[in-house]
């Protein structure tokens, strides 16, 4: 099983949420969904500027077996994207929790939405039943 950094919260949808000093958040999928989605070859940002509802499809992720949305584990607006990606999808693949980063949320209401997220532990609950 995967290295779950203990610094995230997780969405059962597989999306990561990492709460950053400036109170932002950081976002991607995790690293039990990018290998399960296998080689990444395309990633559908959002635009900064917009608007995500909590537990909304915001962005898109394409490997060579499927393509799965991306959803929004905290709602607010975002403010940066990981530009790199649409070259180098591969980096989720690569670095799921670092440099695979998706984007960056300016949250709304912090603390309720954390609240409705996995702790690290719960995750690996909830990867180990599917893998069961």
């Amino acid at each position: 099983m995967q290295e779950i950094p203990g610094d995230l919260k997780f969405m059962q949808s597989h999306e990561w949420a990492r709460v950053e000093d400036k109170g932002t958040v950081t976002c991607g999928i995790s690293d039990h969904a990018q290998e399960q989605l296998g080689d990444l070859v395309y990633v559908e940002l959002p635009s900064v500027g917009d608007t995500v509802k909590a537990g909304n499809a915001c962005a898109v992720v394409e490997s060579v077996k499927a393509a799965s949305d991306v959803y929004a584990p905290v709602s607010g607006k975002i403010v940066a994207v990981n530009d790199a990606l649409p070259d180098k999808p591969e980096t989720i693949n690569e670095d799921a929790y670092g440099e695979g980063w998706i984007f960056v949320i300016k949250p709304d209401n912090l603390a309720e939405d954390l609240e409705e997220l996995l702790t690290p532990d719960d995750y690996a609950d909830l990867i180990q039943n599917e893998d069961d």
